[in-house]
């Protein structure tokens, strides 16, 4: 049974990749890489197929070689979503794990895509970065208030380059919110740094459901990890 394109290439978990290891924080099971001694974490979200991926740890990994503290939770609890299963095709899974359920956890945990952005529409972290992201709306990058780097594929139907673009112009707008404390109502200009960018010839998902051996997909995967780096190196302080 083939899926919708958010989970393509499913990747084949294992409990037992990665240089780090698993323990409990907060209550959840997570995978975690580089120094406790670290002043910066790091949250990264798995997708629908959970932080088993082989991929997922790898970035994690590397990530953590960058100097930071990195959490991989399992906010699955162990119940990946496997699209060979005909009788829980992805909406009744997704109702099992769904935002509001993990908008409880935020006070340990950064959510999925699109509580990360609700999480920047309040400042609630410092910056983010969404890889291929599902269900994040122009009003949502519209609200954002901290700086926000997107990082999408040109064959995306879930975030088609059309709305990555709408995105983009919406980061070099400027966001108006009226003053009430003037006699006349004057506005406050707020801006925040963000950054769009579309790579060519990839599909959804690309980052960390890559193929080994599609080497243009694997260097399109890591020229957006060195970006998702670098955002992070720029911002977290």
């Amino acid at each position: 049974m083939s899926g919708p394109q958010c989970c393509e290439n499913p990747p084949t978990l294992s409990s037992s990749y990665g240089t780090g290891h698993v323990e409990e924080l907060g209550g959840l099971k997570s995978y975690v890489s580089g120094s406790p001694e670290s002043k910066i974490a790091v949250l990264l979200v798995s997708d629908v197929y959970g932080y088993d991926a082989p991929n997922l740890r790898k970035l994690a990994d590397k990530v953590a070689a960058a100097g930071f503290y990195v959490v991989v939770p399992d906010f699955l609890y162990g119940d990946p979503y496997a699209p060979e299963n005909a009788e829980r095709p992805l909406p009744v899974w997704i109702k099992d794990h769904g935002l509001v359920y993990t908008v409880l956890e935020l006070q340990v945990f950064v959510g999925e895509p699109k509580v990360v952005v609700e999480l920047a529409k309040y400042g609630n972290v410092q910056a983010v970065v969404l890889l291929h992201p599902s269900f994040v709306t122009l009003d949502d990058i519209r609200a954002v208030k901290v700086p926000i780097s997107v990082l999408g594929a040109e064959i995306d139907r879930s975030s088609p380059p059309e709305l990555l673009k709408q995105f983009e112009e919406a980061l070099k707008g400027k966001s108006e919110v009226p003053n009430p404390v003037e006699k006349f109502m004057i506005s406050i200009v707020l801006q925040v740094d963000g950054f769009v960018k579309i790579f060519p010839g990839v599909s959804h998902g690309w980052t960390v459901r890559y193929k080994d051996e599609d080497e243009m997909v694997v260097k399109c995967a890591e020229e957006a990890h060195k970006d998702m780096l670098d955002w992070f190196l720029k911002h977290l302080k």
